[in-house]
């Protein structure tokens, strides 16, 4: 279990430094509609080597549209711009405060209980990410406006956590996750390539081999390996231990942030780290006591 859990927050942790590479002559928009197009490919593929059963009955299509929607498409098209703006660790830091709006959102649909250390260390993690986002700004470039930044992971991370209670209801959990996943990938991309239409124009593709190498990485290593993998953990370790990669994730994002982006790291940064990894570890421990 150690191999998996170590390869899924290595992984996670790499994809928002690729994202952040992504950008450049490519608009985000298309790049997101090559990214799911290729996954939602490699993810039929995995669901025939798995022999699943492709077609779906009424209530899968629903699901899959729903997830296709809000993660493959909003989810992604806010959060790859926003890597324009801020640096890619501290997105991912960002990012893993996805749990508070997955905590409230399972609480009013899902009628989750949510315990009050979980609402304490949340506290606590903010606080640290308000530290990071204070040294940010002082240190963004003129070239960028962090806080628009910000306002799009927000989307971002509003628009995940619609999915991932979906993802979450009983009629998702008692079907096959790959095909519905692969459908969903499918709807996404769709969705996407109108999206990139609309904002910026006819498809355009960088063939040079940092930006082709990206998009197959973030396809094929970041989605459709890390997918199955992270669904095994949560069968071997239960939900509760496999969300510690959640934390393990920025860590990794941030290290990666510092060595490749030269991540300018002060006392205030510093401090802001350490609260928003103790409040998000203190947040799961309130959440999921016993496994």
């Amino acid at each position: 279990m150690v191999i998996p859990f170590l390869a899924v927050a290595l992984i996670w942790g790499s994809t928002w430094l690729v994202i952040k590479g992504q950008a450049g002559s490519v608009p985000p928009s298309w790049s997101v509609c090559y990214r799911f197009a290729l996954a939602a490919l490699g993810t039929f593929v995995l669901a025939l080597l798995r022999r699943d059963r492709l077609a779906l009955d009424r209530q899968g299509w629903t699901l899959a549209l729903g997830i296709g929607f809000f993660h493959f498409t909003i989810n992604y098209q806010f959060l790859y711009p926003a890597e324009q703006h801020l640096t890619s660790g501290l997105v991912a830091v960002l990012y893993a405060l996805l749990m508070v709006p997955n905590a409230v959102l399972a609480h009013v649909f899902l009628k989750q209980r949510v315990p009050r250390g979980f609402w304490a260390g949340s506290a606590v993690a903010l606080a640290g990410i308000a530290l990071l986002v204070l040294h940010e700004v002082r240190v963004a470039p003129a070239t960028t406006t962090p806080w628009l930044g910000i306002a799009m992971v927000t989307v971002s991370i509003l628009a995940a956590s619609v999915a991932n209670v979906i993802q979450a209801s009983g009629p998702a959990r008692a079907r096959p996750v790959v095909p519905i996943l692969a459908w969903a990938m499918t709807i996404g991309a769709l969705v996407d390539g109108l999206v990139a239409l609309v904002l910026a124009g006819p498809p355009t593709v960088d063939w040079t081999w940092p930006y082709v190498s990206g998009v197959l990485y973030l396809a094929i290593v970041g989605s459709v390996i890390t997918f199955p993998l992270y669904f095994q953990l949560l069968k071997d370790m239960g939900a509760g231990r496999a969300a510690y990669n959640g934390v393990l994730v920025p860590v990794v994002a941030m290290a990666l942030s510092t060595v490749f982006e030269d991540y300018r790291w002060s006392l205030l940064a510093a401090g802001g780290s350490v609260l928003a990894m103790v409040g998000l570890v203190m947040a799961l421990k309130a959440r999921n006591p016993s496994r």
